[in-house]
């Protein structure tokens, strides 16, 4: 594999971050680092280096930048990028059972705050005034507990549903964001238990 002066920089730009901080750098940080006029710059050198079988580039994430030879402790960086996408989920089942998993998503984790565990495929539009939609990746962080008003995804009974968390007093509710769909009260003695906090939304492509 025969790179230039400059690819060959910028790949052990890549590496020196890795081992520093556990993680790749942004473009953006490619493009300060080295100078360049404008992440166009950085993007080709990138691509250049894909091209050469150097790195290989995760869509849809700042971060998506994994050398092909790198340390066992850089893929294990790399890999704690990727977070297990959840599509229907098994009445009865914890929601990270491996029966859930459809796939794996490329993020960049510290970008969220708190970070996400994985991602929850939205099935219908009771949330869309949240800016939720049908077919939306929502990235869940699993928390102890969730405060009134936080968005969750919460089991009640044998379902597994997105909702706004409601406290008042000892009373809990779920509450939809779309004015067709009713909230849903947690009557006591209810199976219901927070499955995750909703931390963001990576957005379906449209072809």
């Amino acid at each position: 594999m025969r790179l230039t002066r400059r690819q060959q920089e910028i790949l052990d730009f890549i590496h020196r971050r890795l081992k520093r901080d556990g993680l790749p750098p942004t473009r953006a940080e490619i493009v300060e680092h080295f100078g360049f006029r404008s992440p166009n710059a950085a993007q080709c050198h990138l691509q250049a280096l894909a091209d050469r079988g150097a790195i290989r580039l995760l869509a849809g994430t700042a971060r998506g930048i994994v050398p092909i030879e790198s340390s066992s402790a850089e893929q294990v960086a790399v890999q704690a990028m990727r977070l297990p996408v959840i599509g229907r989920v098994t009445a009865g089942t914890p929601i990270l059972a491996v029966e859930n998993h459809e796939d794996e998503l490329a993020v960049d984790r510290e970008a969220f705050s708190p970070n996400p565990d994985y991602a929850l495929k939205v099935q219908g539009d009771s949330m869309i005034n949240a800016g939720i939609l049908d077919g939306d990746l929502l990235l869940v962080h699993r928390p102890p507990q969730a405060r009134s008003g936080q968005i969750v995804v919460a089991r009640l009974g044998d379902e597994v549903t997105v909702k706004r968390l409601r406290r008042r007093g000892r009373g809990i509710w779920l509450e939809a964001e779309n004015p067709r769909y009713k909230t849903l009260q947690v009557n006591a003695g209810s199976e219901f238990s927070i499955e995750g906090l909703g931390v963001g939304v990576v957005r379906k492509r449209m072809d």
